[in-house]
């Protein structure tokens, strides 16, 4: 791969990991992104937030860890078939990651609920669309409905060998449904009939509950000192 321009952020505080500073390293805008080269940034630890293409370059803490699943090798375990099974009639729809009014109100009712200490329940229109979409990403939402009432999203990266989690909200009501985890196991369902080997699932951060929940989708994949290595729980 040729020399990218990369710009490193100023340090601050951490989002994940209280009492901690954070940094990114980010792909420079002038660089001209392609589905091909995010693919393969991608398998050196880059995530995308909207058009920004970066990974964590923190000084003095390591935390996040790239991981990804490969899908033929996945197994359910108990709970998961229980979410499966909870799932069986609820109805899946794909569509184009543009706008949509029903989905931007989901969106914030869902922030309002599961984030009450950040700025995304306050996010506008653009937000919302500029943190979720790109403009030059083959990205699809991923509608699910639960009784005739659409219940969650789940914002999918599509590549050549790999489809990548980048994001699901629900409706708060139908926390009941696990949504989050059907979501994941739908996308390892829908990637082994699309052929794709990996599902990318962003990063693990084993002491923040809010992202150690990917370790129970086994065997899970980390990137450890630029080599990916399985880790079984």
């Amino acid at each position: 791969m040729k020399t990218l321009p990369l710009f490193l952020t100023e340090e601050h505080p951490c989002s994940y990991l209280e009492g901690e500073l954070a940094r990114s390293v980010f792909v420079h805008p002038s660089c001209t992104m392609t589905p091909l080269l995010y693919g393969r940034l991608m398998e050196q630890g880059f995530r995308r937030s909207g058009d920004d293409v970066y990974k964590p370059y923190c000084q003095h803490c390591s935390a996040c860890i790239p991981v990804r699943l490969a899908v033929f090798e996945f197994k359910q375990n108990r709970s998961q078939k229980r979410c499966w099974e909870k799932n069986s009639a609820t109805q899946v729809q794909i569509k184009p990651a543009v706008f949509e009014q029903a989905h931007y109100e989901m969106y914030l009712r869902y922030q309002t609920i599961r984030h009450t200490d950040g700025d995304m329940a306050r996010s506008s229109p653009d937000d919302y669309l500029g943190f979720l979409s790109s403009s030059w990403c083959n990205t699809q939402f991923v509608e699910f409905s639960i009784n005739g009432r659409l219940a969650g999203i789940a914002v999918v990266d599509l590549f050549d060998n790999a489809w990548s989690a980048v994001y699901t909200f629900f409706e708060p009501e139908f926390s009941g449904y696990g949504l989050g985890v059907y979501a994941v196991l739908w996308q390892i369902e829908q990637a082994k009939f699309e052929h794709r080997e990996f599902l990318y699932l962003g990063y693990w951060i084993q002491a923040c509950k809010k992202m150690a929940y990917k370790s129970n989708y086994q065997p899970l994949q980390l990137l450890l000192n630029k080599q990916w290595t399985e880790k079984y729980a």
